[in-house]
C-alpha cells in the first residue's frame, strides 16, 4: 500500500524513511484523529549511540517529555528509529 501525501510517497503509515527535502534526516506519515499528517524528525548527519552509553541515556532523559507524548512527537520518532 502506497500512500501519497504532500508530494511525498510513502510505503504506509507509522513507517519512517529517509527524508529527502528540508533540513531533517527522517520523515513519517501518521493518522492523528483520522487525519494525515506528516512529522519530520532527526538532525541530518547526526549518529544516535548504541543503548546504555552515557550519549544515549542523556538524550533519552534530556527528551522524555516529549517521547511520552506518543507519535504525534518528532522525539518520539527520533528514539525509535535514531536512538
Amino acid at each position: 500500500m502506497t500512500v501519497e501525501y504532500r508530494g511525498e510517497k510513502f510505503s504506509g503509515y507509522n513507517k519512517p524513511k529517509a527524508s529527502a527535502k528540508g533540513t531533517k534526516s527522517h520523515v513519517v506519515l501518521i493518522k492523528d484523529d483520522g487525519k494525515d499528517r506528516m512529522i519530520r524528525f532527526g538532525e541530518k548527519g547526526a549518529k544516535g549511540s548504541p543503548d546504555g552509553t552515557a550519549r544515549n541515556k542523556a538524550w533519552k532523559a534530556r527528551h522524555a517529555k516529549n517521547i511520552a507524548k506518543g507519535k504525534t512527537s518528532a522525539a518520539y520518532w527520533a528514539n525509535k528509529v535514531k536512538w
